[in-house]
């Protein structure tokens, strides 16, 4: 696809002598939903760190936006890391305990020697659905689903191109899954952003997926 988002090609991932990713291709267009599905350690989330180069692959290519991202060395990187942004399965141990929502948000723009205004975190947490007085309280203070939007708000201070969203819902209560589940909806549609969204559940992958591969033992068996 040369119009693709990401283009992965034949990524290769090793621990040692065990491989967690063997030979992985795929492609993910601006907008789409990709779901990467599998039990636990079949290499979606070892696949999701060598995407966004928090662990270099062992072998393959990973192409976003064009560009050829295990070549670049760290410094040639930064500039495109805020085009692709991960949101975590926890929401709690992704935000700093000290540091109150309001500055966890505007953290990415410092970060990029940006100076992040009260209006600009506030438009941001109003984009998740959080009242922007949120922003004086600490991630404890927050429900498991309030404190995943503000993960999300933060990803999208980068204004991102691409989301990284590894078992986003997994740790929610099944009550508030639907809702972060269509926010995450609302924004593709209004953003236009791409998804590679790592889930092991195959109800949830229904749901959200544009494509799916199953993978197990860091194979695609089928998708």
């Amino acid at each position: 696809m040369s119009d693709a988002l990401l283009d992965v090609r034949d990524l290769v991932v090793r621990y040692g002598g065990v491989t967690a990713v063997d030979h992985l291709s795929f492609t993910l267009a601006p907008g789409e939903t990709l779901a990467l599905n599998g039990p636990s350690g079949c290499g979606k989330s070892s696949t999701a760190q060598a995407v966004l180069q928090l662990r270099r692959p062992d072998a393959g290519e990973v192409f976003f936006e064009g560009r050829e991202l295990t070549t670049l060395t760290e410094r040639e990187l930064r500039p495109l890391r805020p085009r692709m942004q991960p949101v975590f399965q926890d929401p709690y141990g992704s935000l700093s305990p000290r540091h109150r929502i309001r500055d966890a948000v505007a953290e990415p723009l410092r970060i990029q020697g940006r100076r992040p205004t009260t209006d600009q975190v506030a438009e941001l947490l109003d984009r998740v659905g959080l009242d922007p007085s949120y922003g004086d309280r600490l991630p404890h203070e927050l429900s498991g689903g309030q404190c995943q939007r503000a993960g999300i708000a933060r990803a999208l201070a980068s204004e991102p191109r691409l989301l990284i969203l590894d078992e986003p819902v997994s740790s929610l209560d099944p009550s508030v899954r639907a809702g972060v589940l269509n926010l995450l909806a609302d924004l593709q549609d209004d953003l236009g952003l791409g998804y590679l969204f790592i889930c092991h559940d195959r109800a949830v992958v229904r749901h959200v997926a544009d494509r799916a591969i199953e993978m197990r033992e860091g194979r695609v068996i089928s998708g």
